[in-house]
């Protein structure tokens, strides 16, 4: 019941950031898990954006883990599970999902 809530106050702060932000463009750039695949595999944002992966699959979970950074993995991403991510600094940024290492993306930040 509590993860109920968590998710309607969080798709209620989506709601409101939409409507805040509908005067410009979205900065968050959006990217699907899929048959094992993150697409797009590569993204370009600025300095200050933000990346959410959603996860598409029907029964398998995944995770966004910037292996290379140092960070511990994240929890993984059950089906309709999203994760998000803002990159404050510019540089190129590869990630993997940690259970199926071979499904990897870049972010490039300008």
């Amino acid at each position: 019941m509590l993860h109920t809530i968590i998710r309607i106050s969080l798709f209620s702060l989506v709601l409101i950031t939409g409507i805040v932000s509908a005067g410009g463009t979205d900065p968050t750039a959006e990217v699907e898990i899929i048959k094992f695949k993150f697409v797009p595999q590569e993204v370009t944002i600025k300095v200050g954006e933000s990346i959410r992966w959603t996860n598409m699959e029907k029964r398998q979970y995944h995770s966004v883990w910037f292996e290379q950074t140092g960070e511990p993995e994240p929890d993984y991403l059950f089906p309709s599970d999203t994760f998000e991510r803002t990159f404050d600094k510019a540089g190129t940024f590869p990630y993997r999902c940690g259970p199926h290492p071979k499904m990897t993306g870049t972010v490039s930040v300008e």
